[in-house]
């Protein structure tokens, strides 16, 4: 790869958790899958992906229908894939890493394992949307929302910030999903910014409000529509789905809180090349496959994310993208804060409830 269009990594002594920090690559067992797109075909790519198949088989099913270029692809849980790959260091087969968040990308990139991007694909985005040393790229987001049932609460009700959660107006009323890893995401980035004291007692007093454990944002989601609940913390576009879905059946909508609240932060799936791979090429053109317009537009079209190209509108069913995204926060010890979150989450009792 020409080094002229390639913005190289710059390491540092210090570590760097990018952007949302995820929160359990402390996570041991391995659960990831592997499927084939195209089998073993010389000059094929394998592809660690911690989206699901479900959300990002197509696209890659379409990028080696338009290049001819094999995908051996292992999915599983971002962390998880993380940990494996710097278990397997430069030896693993991986040539790209897919994640649901920058944090697992940032933690490779600490190992030293994460290659530059070509400057063309890293052009593609916004600045904020890739990290400061070109090593990985965003290229879908999703925002964080209130979603409610829209017989059992008035719009007009609804909260500003989830701070007022822990109210007495919502007390039995709230879903968490404490164990969800795009959660814990969100819940590191709330500690960050907030500083520990005020993000445990936020936890305490959600859980003495009697908010109630869900394991997985869908979950919530067809709870609240069936009125098993009257609200949930999760990701903007399970609600779309299961609207897309079930119609008029889905009794349940998303709520925004206001700007700048971090309840609403929007987080970015991201992509990255592994420096130990062979095929930089190829993996960089996976890459700006993924941020074409095409697929961008697929991706906020049916998946109901929003995309990150420069150029590519979001589908007219979403609202405006939360202005306030992740960015790259540094840390001193990633692996501390990684604890300290699941610490503070398992301390709290939220998953007990």
């Amino acid at each position: 790869m020409n080094e002229s269009t390639t913005r190289r990594p710059h390491r540092r002594p210090g570590r760097r958790l990018a952007a949302t920090a995820t929160a359990i690559l402390l996570v041991l067992g391995l659960s990831a899958s592997t499927t084939a797109c195209g089998g073993g075909n010389p000059g094929s790519l394998t592809v660690y992906s911690g989206r699901s198949e479900k959300l990002i088989g197509p696209i890659l099913e379409a990028f080696t229908a338009d290049t001819g270029i094999a995908l051996d692809v292992r999915y599983g849980s971002s962390n998880d894939l993380a940990l494996l790959l710097a278990e397997e260091g430069d030896k693993s087969p991986a040539d790209v890493f897919l994640s649901r968040s920058p944090g697992p990308a940032g933690f490779l990139d600490d190992l030293g394992m994460l290659a530059g991007i070509d400057n063309d694909v890293l052009d593609r985005v916004a600045d904020g949307d890739h990290s400061p040393d070109g090593t990985w790229v965003g290229f879908a987001g999703r925002g964080r929302v209130l979603v409610y049932n829209i017989d059992e609460v008035d719009a007009a009700d609804l909260p500003d910030s989830v701070f007022d959660l822990t109210g007495p107006e919502y007390r039995d009323r709230v879903a968490v999903p404490g164990s969800n890893s795009s959660f814990q995401d969100w819940f590191t980035l709330f500690r960050l910014r907030n500083g520990d004291e005020v993000a445990i007692a936020w936890l305490d007093a959600m859980v003495a409000n009697g908010s109630r454990f869900y394991p997985k944002n869908g979950a919530i989601v067809e709870a609240v529509g069936r009125n098993e609940i009257q609200f949930g913390l999760v990701n903007h576009y399970y609600n779309f789905q299961k609207v897309a879905a079930n119609g008029d059946n889905q009794r349940s909508a998303n709520h925004g809180f206001f700007p700048g609240d971090d309840g609403g932060l929007m987080i970015i799936a991201t992509a990255a090349v592994i420096d130990s791979s062979g095929e930089k090429t190829a993996a960089n053109r996976l890459l700006a496959h993924l941020l074409s317009d095409g697929q961008q537009t697929y991706l906020t079209n049916k998946v109901y994310e929003y995309p990150l190209a420069l150029g590519v509108e979001p589908a007219e069913i979403l609202p405006p993208a939360p202005t306030d995204r992740v960015g790259a926060v540094d840390i001193d010890d990633i692996a501390a804060e990684f604890r300290r979150t699941i610490e503070i989450i398992e301390a709290s009792g939220v998953l007990d409830q």
